[in-house]
């Protein structure tokens, strides 16, 4: 009888963690249970209402309430994670919208930025430098669906946007435009649901603990009986034998392989890494700070680089650029007084490069700057925030080739590129004349 009490002791554990576990699944599955949004809107069984009521969107500036409930949950599955209504986001508010332009050129916008972009469109290339050259991601949108999200963000202009202040009854924070009251009900589901996991986590520990203590308490006691017999007394006086882990063959086995994987996998990404010098940081010879030159000074990058726009290749300023400024401005400082020493000694400030391509890669400077409009943070990062300048970007082939896959090329004005922009467009459809598809990823434009 005592022999089968302590054999069915860790049955009792096991039994007791797994229905624990499984409580506690259940619990995350009935609280997030919730309708989901995928990528391209709401989840099907969200939106079976809203797709029959897209079918009679009407136009902007109006429409009936099953319209604007279809434009909102679109807007919010598609939109809001860049735009509000009356708040700028990531990019612009969409109050007024409608105003600003018609819907003949709102739904192709919608479908695809970049095209329209590409094409020349003066509001458009206005607004795609306004807003830093992001390129807005194309959607798989019917025309009626963006007029749904259009009468809905018509319906919402000059709405406050406060927690309880919305039309729809949806919680909107400011600047967001997608927090809705099932947002603040996952929240809370999430974080009760830690709290639960958390006392599970603890009520099992101690249980464990406690019958740890029983089954040691009911050893001391059997073992003061003399009417055991071998069997049990076996049972009492067995111990684990923890050598038999690290001498098992399996074990031995499964640690090799995780420790030859481990290595192989370092050992990649070493190799991938050679040559790679993204966040290289050298100490100048003279500790220049461009974020008091050109941020808070707000000097232009070409008066000291004077080459950039010109040029195959971004000049390091000469001395004498430096003093135009500082034969008057602080004089006396250590670091300028190393300028002076340089000039007197006709010798010229060993400045340590910091962006190096391998002499394999061909570079335009000015091509990118001057025909291509490249702002220098886009390949340089926030250079007007830097102390010391480091390199921001990767520098890698791969970097650029995506570059050019996805930039899109402004041919307005260049009768250069009428007809290879139109061949492009019968092929191709709506995707954009980028510089790939100039020949922009050809490998002889960087490697001869």
């Amino acid at each position: 009888m005592n022999s089968i009490r302590l054999r069915s002791l860790p049955h009792l554990l096991l039994a007791l963690f797994l229905t624990l576990a499984a409580y506690g699944q259940s619990l995350a599955q009935t609280v997030g249970s919730a309708p989901a949004v995928s990528k391209e809107g709401v989840a099907p069984d969200a939106t079976a209402g809203a797709t029959a009521a897209t079918a009679t969107a009407p136009a902007a500036g109006g429409g009936d309430a099953a319209a604007i409930a279809a434009g909102d949950a679109l807007f919010k599955g598609n939109c809001a994670q860049c735009h509000a209504v009356n708040d700028v986001v990531v990019g612009p508010a969409l109050a007024g919208i409608t105003k600003r332009r018609p819907m003949s050129w709102i739904i192709p916008w919608v479908k695809n930025s970049s095209k329209v972009v590409a094409s020349g469109d003066e509001y458009a290339v206005k607004l795609f430098n306004q807003y830093g050259k992001q390129q807005m991601p194309s959607f798989q949108l019917s025309d009626q669906e963006i007029t749904s999200i259009v009468a809905w963000v018509t319906s919402q202009e000059g709405k406050a946007t406060g927690p309880n202040d919305n039309a729809n009854g949806t919680n909107i924070a400011p600047g967001d435009g997608s927090k809705t009251p099932g947002d603040d009900a996952a929240a809370g589901a999430g974080s009760y649901m830690n709290v639960l996991l958390i006392v599970l986590v603890v009520v099992l520990i101690v249980l464990v603990v406690t019958l740890v203590i029983i089954a040691n308490i009911m050893k001391d006691v059997l073992r003061g009986r003399k009417d055991l017999d071998g069997r049990d007394v076996e049972i009492i006086e067995q111990r684990f034998d923890y050598s038999k882990i690290y001498k098992s063959t399996a074990v031995r086995a499964i640690v090799g392989v995780v420790f030859v994987l481990a290595v192989l996998y370092e050992s990649v990404q070493g190799a991938m890494g050679v040559g790679l010098q993204q966040g290289y940081q050298p100490t100048q010879p003279i500790a220049f700070s461009h974020k008091l030159h050109a941020g808070e000074n707000q000097i232009n990058c070409a008066y000291c680089h004077t080459s950039v726009y010109k040029s195959k290749s971004a000049n390091i300023p000469s001395a004498n650029i430096c003093m135009n400024c500082h034969s008057q401005v602080k004089t006396e400082s250590p670091e300028i007084k190393k300028i002076y020493r340089a000039i007197e000694r006709k010798q010229p400030i060993q400045w340590v490069r910091i962006h190096n391509l391998p002499d394999l890669a061909y570079f335009n400077h000015s091509q990118h700057t001057q025909v291509g409009g490249i702002e220098c943070q886009t390949c340089h990062g926030p250079i007007q925030n830097m102390e010391v300048v480091y390199q921001y970007s990767p520098l890698t082939m791969g970097w650029c080739i995506n570059c050019h896959r996805e930039t899109p090329l402004n041919t307005k004005g260049n009768a250069y590129y009428d007809n290879l922009v139109k061949l492009h467009d019968t092929k191709n459809g709506a995707v954009p004349f980028t510089v790939s598809s100039n020949g922009g990823t050809e490998c002889s434009k960087c490697h001869y």
